[in-house]
């Protein structure tokens, strides 16, 4: 939107063709969504409050939770605004990628939103069914990964590249490209949703994990620094960039209010779109493998969950009783229940993402 203004303007003031340079815009757009969350943050926490949109905690999580009922949730929401809003005013409006992505972490946000809803209205920590919640999340899914197939203008766009070894790449074809697109989408919302457990321990991760993929996505659009680098050119994705750096920006923000004690909590509706807006733009830059490696902490948590189950129901049948591996999960409560305060838990699983992010980072030369 300011884009197109400053190309206009810069008809007569040629000073205006700076905003021409993604970079800049990025570096605006992280200022602006961090502006429009301690404008905006505020105000939503209290409307949050005097409405009584407040967290419902689960009897069977930790009882050092129990405090936090009453917290006002789905504080999500000014994620998401600060992300739309940053996005629209600094984005090209005319890259097909810009609203790939912002459809697809919006519609993520509203099946967030409506599980949240029914949290709060009808009092019931688990909200939406997961069979419902799941059933809309891969339609999202299936379709954004059949348009970014269809839309692929070159065979590349839909190779798998293997991080850290230049010379092996895999055509996957239709089938393959739009079920590993739909796994890391949806799989990559559910799995920051399961992270959101404690005071700031999904938001600053999504952060780091971000504003690297900003960077992979800046190298891919460029046709000069991917040919050097050895990494598929996606022409366009360069923008990506720009909504890169507003959820940075707006996640920045957002912790202001969710860091220990938290003022709000971000819900569904924050944790599904931020999941899936790191994993469709993983998709479209082709770093699916590399985010999965910076993203350790949210896999972790996934797995630990799915083991957690699985091996509860398989000694339930050959025993009779049901036994874990885990003391609670996802595994952020297991250290909880070990005895680390939740301040400790969460720095800690913040330094193991900085440290994976920069391993990440690292296959941008090592090849």
């Amino acid at each position: 939107m300011l884009l197109e203004l400053a190309r206009w303007l810069a008809q007569d003031i040629r000073a205006f063709h700076v905003f021409d340079y993604i970079t800049l815009r990025a570096v605006l757009a992280t200022l602006t969504a961090l502006a429009i969350s301690f404008i905006v943050g505020p105000g939503m926490i209290r409307k949050l409050t005097e409405y009584k949109v407040g967290q419902s905690v689960r009897d069977d999580g930790p009882q050092t939770h129990l405090v936090k009922a009453g917290t006002p949730t789905m504080g999500g929401a000014l994620i998401l605004v600060a992300i739309a809003i940053s996005t629209l005013l600094w984005a090209d409006l005319h890259n097909r990628f810009v609203w790939v992505v912002l459809i697809t972490t919006l519609g993520f946000g509203a099946i967030g939103w409506v599980d949240d809803y029914r949290k709060v209205v009808y009092k019931n920590p688990k909200g939406l069914s997961a069979g419902a919640k799941y059933f809309w999340q891969s339609v999202i899914g299936l379709g954004v990964a059949i348009f970014i197939y269809k839309t692929a203008a070159s065979p590349v766009e839909t190779t798998l590249i293997v991080p850290f070894i230049k010379a092996w790449t895999l055509p996957l074809g239709a089938i393959g490209f739009i079920l590993l697109s739909y796994l890391v989408i949806v799989g990559s919302s559910n799995a920051v949703n399961l992270t959101d457990g404690l005071d700031g321990l999904a938001i600053l991760p999504t952060v780091m994990v971000g504003s690297a993929l900003a960077i992979f996505a800046y190298v891919a659009g460029h046709l000069y620094f991917s040919k050097y680098l050895g990494i598929p050119y996606v022409a366009g994705a360069g923008e990506l960039m720009v909504f890169c750096a507003a959820m940075a920006g707006a996640g920045l923000g957002f912790l202001w209010f969710n860091a220990y004690p938290a003022e709000v909590f971000m819900g569904d509706v924050g944790a599904l779109a931020l999941g899936a807006a790191l994993g469709v733009v993983a998709v479209i830059v082709r770093q699916e493998i590399v985010l999965f490696i910076m993203g350790g902490v949210f896999v972790m948590e996934t797995f630990s969950v799915a083991i957690q189950v699985l091996y509860f129901k398989y000694t339930k049948k050959r025993t009779g009783t049901g036994k874990r591996i885990f003391l609670m999960a996802p595994l952020h409560h297991h250290y909880e229940q070990k005895g680390w305060k939740e301040t400790q838990v969460v720095v800690r699983f913040w330094i193991i993402t900085m440290m994976l992010v920069l391993v990440g980072l690292s296959t941008l030369k090592l090849r």
